[in-house]
Parts: C-alpha cells; structure tokens; sequence
C-alpha cells in the first residue's frame, strides 16, 4: 500500500493550493455569503482541477479536496466530483460519458447526490422517480443530480426536467444547499446493482478527505493565533494545556487523514473498501467535531466572534459531521458490515 502521490497527483494539488489560496480570502468568502464562488469555480475548471479527477483518480480528489477544505472555499467542487465525474467514469454508458464528463470537466454541468437516501425516493420500472430529499448539498447550483431509489439503484435525474422543483435550504455551512422534490420525474439509470455501494464508499471518502483539510486549516489558525497572542508576558502556546489540545487536534487530523488515503488507495485499486470508506467517515465525523471544537476554543474569545475565519471552519467541520453521519449510526453500519464478512468467509 503506497500512499506516496504521483507526480501528476502532486502537480494537480499544488495547483488547486494556490488557486484555493489566492482566491478563497476571507473577504471573498465573506461576500459569498451562503452562495458559491462563480469565479473560483471557473478558475478551477478553466485549469483542468475538474476534468483531471478523472485521470488522478479518488486518492488524487482527496488530495484536492483538502486544499479546498484548508480554505473552506465555497464551490460545487467535492459534489461534482464524488457525484458526477467519478460515478460517471466508472460507471455510465459510453453514451452517458460521452454528454457528461466533458460538460462536468468544463463547469458547463455541475452534479450533485442526493445522498443518503434513506429510501425516500422511487422508481418505477421506466425511471419516473417521486420523493422528496429534504437537504441536498450544493443544489442551487446544480444541473445534475444522482439519486439512489428505495431499491438503491442510482438515476441522474437534470434539475431543469419536468416533475423537479428545487428550494433553497440554509445549512450550518454555507453549502448553496436545497430541497429536492420529485414528481414522476424522468431519469436515467447509472450503472448497475453494485454502482450505489461503490459510489456511497467514493463519496464517503471524499467527504473524508475535504474534512481533513478543514481540520487542517482550522488547527493552523489556532498555531497561529497562540503562537503570536501573549498572555502574562507570554505566547500562549507555551501553556501546556494548550499544546496537549493542539496536539491531540494534530493527531486526529492525521487520522482523518490516514484513513481517507486508505480507503481511496484501495477504491482506485478495485479493491474492497466498505469497511474502510466508514472508517474513514467515522474518524472524520468524530475526530473532526473535536477538532474544529479545539481550533475555536484555543482562540479564546475570539473564537466567539461569528465573523472570524476560524469560525468558518468551525461550521464547516460540523456541517460535515451532521452530512456524514452520527459516529455512533457509523459504527453500527461499520460492525454489521464486520459481521457480514465473517459469516461469509466461515
């Protein structure tokens, strides 16, 4: 198992880092309020961060995703990519590839998934769907959406179709979020009966690796802010207390961290990996609530002002948390799944 970057991989990271960098300021995030970044979205697109997932695989998406979570830059980028380009590549028709990845690649088509689905949507035989997905990340900006059935078969169903109307829903995170709802809607059918747990593994992952950079970039604020800010005559990273949070944050981020790569190591190599998506989701959930709860309390009060960045990252990683899962609904799936696997193998 080889967790090293490809030079390719490498190259598409440090890219999105500067892009992110430049681009993703507080006062542009600020501005955005709720909705996305036009600009950084078609900064991204016009350089190839999108059409390249395809080429860099998942383990490369997670490398990008964290660049994007280190700044908690507000583009479409993570649901385009874990809900359209990689779902598309591995499993639409050559026709389906054909109209579709291009699009994506360029921001011409931006996807999303209407994931978990609980089974609140159906199908019918012809692939009319009618349901309601109460939350749906990334919505508004949407033109596709991926929808698993109660069966959990997956359709791509276009938010301009008839029988779709969508709704703004405000999220802990500024996330361009709505409601889906579903009224004998026409869709077309993605891949066959094992495309869902696949695509629920990737998708999983990825959100995995968008925390990890979240908490990243969360702990990196609070280094910096402890390590300039003097109490008593002194940095108050020099108290104990503070360096055991902050390094207690530390290793969770690189367990969220570790876990991601994990998990995309093994999706990009064909190999099984339900166990250790959910692995890397519960870390990400768990692990990363503590950590962006630690990058607000080691500013003290300011990390009760609402208008300052940690407080962005604040939200973000429990939006992700809340989107993810509860960790305790994850090790539950987790040790069914366990259970699973060794009755079949006895």
């Amino acid at each position: 198992m080889d967790f090293h970057p490809t030079e390719e991989q490498s190259a598409a990271a440090g890219l999105a880092a500067r892009i992110f960098r430049d681009l993703a300021t507080h006062e542009r995030l600020a501005a955005a309020g709720t909705g996305s970044d036009a600009e950084l979205w078609k900064a991204l697109t016009s350089a190839g961060l999108t059409a390249a997932v395809e080429e860099v695989g998942l383990l490369g998406l997670v490398l990008l995703l964290e660049e994007q979570g280190r700044t908690t830059a507000q583009v479409p980028y993570a649901a385009t990519c874990a809900y359209g380009i990689l779902p598309v590549a591995a499993h639409g028709s050559p026709a389906q590839r054909a109209a579709l990845l291009p699009a994506l690649g360029s921001g011409e088509a931006v996807a999303t998934g209407a994931f978990p689905g609980h089974g609140r949507i159906t199908a019918t035989p012809d692939g009319r769907l009618t349901g309601t997905a109460p939350a749906v990340p990334w919505l508004r900006d949407a033109t596709h959406v991926l929808v698993p059935d109660a069966r959990r078969a997956l359709w791509l169903v276009r938010t301009d179709a008839p029988g779709v109307t969508t709704s703004p829903v405000e999220t802990t995170a500024p996330w361009s979020a709505g409601r889906l709802t579903l009224t004998g809607a026409a869709a077309e059918r993605l891949g066959g009966e094992d495309a869902y747990e696949r695509v629920l593994a990737g998708a999983r992952t990825a959100f995995a690796g968008l925390q990890a950079g979240v908490c990243a970039g969360s702990l990196a604020r609070a280094v910096e802010y402890t390590s300039t800010r003097e109490q008593f005559g002194r940095p108050l990273s020099t108290n104990q207390g503070v360096m055991l949070r902050a390094a207690d944050a530390y290793m969770d981020t690189e367990a969220i961290r570790v876990t991601a790569y994990e998990a995309a190591w093994r999706i990009d190599q064909g190999l099984g990996a339900r166990e250790h998506a959910l692995t890397a989701a519960w870390w990400a959930s768990e692990a990363g609530k503590r950590v962006v709860h630690t990058g607000q309390h080691l500013h003290g009060g300011m990390g009760a002002d609402l208008d300052h960045p940690v407080h962005r990252h604040f939200l973000w990683g429990r939006q992700l948390d809340a989107y993810l899962g509860c960790g305790s609904a994850l090790l539950a799936e987790l040790g069914d799944t366990l259970a699973a696997t060794q009755e079949e193998s006895a």
